[in-house]
């Protein structure tokens, strides 16, 4: 069913907004440091607030899905091909970081002695990183109790709860009904308020903005500006071509996903925070046709595991360390090194600054390279986490929507519709709730809407 969509003014665009929020914190930065850093409460206030809805999102939104499912190998399906495209495509990104690092060499020329770097700057990234092992990583999935994931905020403890209690739900058949019926209630109260909070992001933007540029400066990134530059570009050109032909194989254009998920891609600009963007980009996931079982499944777990933007970042960066310190890396170390980030890049998933502590976790494995050299790019990291944030968020775009596609979960003709702006991109609020079905075998039925 198509649906009328009366064009916004301008102002009342939530993009539009934040680009005007984005250009203001820059303004306010640059011209007054002081006053700018002084804004930092509003950006981070705004990702707390962010942070406080995706745990009863994630639960609802899983939960509900995975109960709508017939069949309950298709949950382990879903998860066991998500996995495959995740593992296969950050490889490929930290493929491409390590080729082009090779090819472009940012790093060259600098000549600094690895004894002269100050490495008690980085000396709390790389605490973080030891504790950031593969095993702990796996432990820390299991909560401590069935409802502390929805109080600390861990999504893949959320993840981990919200499948075992939707695959129990849909076991019990009928006497899981009025439970269900009651989270179905509870998701649209509780996405009403997900759309009424995103009306801060242009305030949470700006905040963000004010204070990165009134504190770091434009001026903090000219003595590295090409490795700035180079991993800008080597992930525009993996989002383009290498996603680009995903997306081409699977049916869709990748520059039309990303124009339809514009308004997150800019919130994630503004905040350099992909989880800022998380209970937004689900909904819009489920209203471009992905099933919500599928959504509430890939989408998380893309967040730990699908960081296609901090894979590029990674290989890229330890490259430049060793160039800027005169470490020559044989091919030999170059693999072992590819090798270490992807083990390393899913054992500190999850962990805020992610970026630079995965990095640290590598090298601190790969002793050609010293840890120290971090204390180069720890200036411009900042402006090099907004570009992984807006990559791995188009990565987990484009996953979800490739895994439908694999599972037969994605309504094409819906997804055509929305694209082509034939449909609204935006989820359409209060449409009433379908009716539950009760398969012969008791298992509960969700119709998708």
């Amino acid at each position: 069913m198509q649906t009328s969509t009366k064009k916004q003014p301008l102002y009342k665009v939530l993009y539009v907004q934040v680009i005007v929020a984005i250009l203001l914190g820059i303004l306010l930065g640059h011209f007054y440091p002081d006053v700018g850093e002084s804004f930092k409460p509003l950006g981070d206030g705004f990702i707390k607030i962010v942070k406080m809805i995706i745990a009863p999102v994630i639960f609802l939104t899983v939960v509900t899905g995975i109960a709508g499912m017939n069949n309950m190998k298709a949950v382990g399906t879903v998860a066991g091909k998500s996995m495959v495209y995740f593992l296969t495509f950050s490889t490929i990104a930290l493929i491409i970081g390590l080729i082009v690092a090779n090819i472009i060499r940012p790093g060259d020329g600098l000549n600094i002695s690895p004894a002269s770097l100050d490495a008690s700057k980085v000396e709390s990234y790389v605490a973080k990183a030891h504790d950031s092992s593969i095993v702990g990583f796996l432990m820390n999935i299991i909560p401590e109790t069935v409802v502390s994931p929805l109080v600390n905020g861990n999504i893949l403890q959320v993840l981990f709860v919200s499948v075992v209690f939707g695959i129990a739900l849909a076991s019990i058949g009928t006497r899981g009904e009025p439970v269900l019926k009651f989270l179905q209630n509870f998701s649209e109260p509780v996405f009403k308020m997900v759309s009424m909070l995103m009306k801060l992001a242009p305030i949470g933007a700006f905040g963000a903005m004010a204070f990165t540029i009134g504190k770091y400066g434009i001026s903090s990134i000219s003595n590295l500006v090409l490795l700035v530059l180079t991993f800008y570009i080597t992930s525009l050109l993996f989002v383009l071509v290498v996603l680009g032909a995903v997306a081409k194989y699977n049916g869709f254009s990748i520059l039309s996903l990303i124009k339809y998920i514009k308004d997150e891609l800019w919130l994630v600009l503004g905040t350099s925070s992909s989880e800022a963007a998380l209970p937004s980009l689900m909904r819009k996931m489920e209203n471009v046709g992905c099933k919500k079982s599928v959504v509430g499944l890939v989408i998380p777990t893309g967040y730990s595991f699908n960081l296609d933007g901090t894979n590029i970042y990674m290989t890229m960066a330890a490259l430049f360390i060793a160039q800027a310190t005169g470490i020559d890396l044989s091919l030999t170390e170059q693999i072992t090194l590819l090798l270490v980030a992807m083990i390393s890049s899913k054992g500190a998933a999850g962990v805020t600054g992610a970026g630079f502590i995965t990095l640290a976790a590598t090298l601190s494995v790969v002793p050609s390279v010293p840890v120290a050299g971090m204390a180069l790019i720890l200036g411009i990291d900042r402006f090099m986490s907004e570009c992984r944030a807006l990559t791995n968020l188009v990565g987990n775009a484009c996953a979800c929507i490739v895994v439908a596609r694999w599972e037969n979960a994605l309504d094409k003709e819906r997804m055509n519709d929305v694209f082509s702006g034939r449909a609204s991109s935006e989820f359409v609020e209060d449409i009433p709730l379908a009716p539950i079905e009760i398969e012969s075998d008791n298992s509960i039925k969700i119709p998708v809407k």
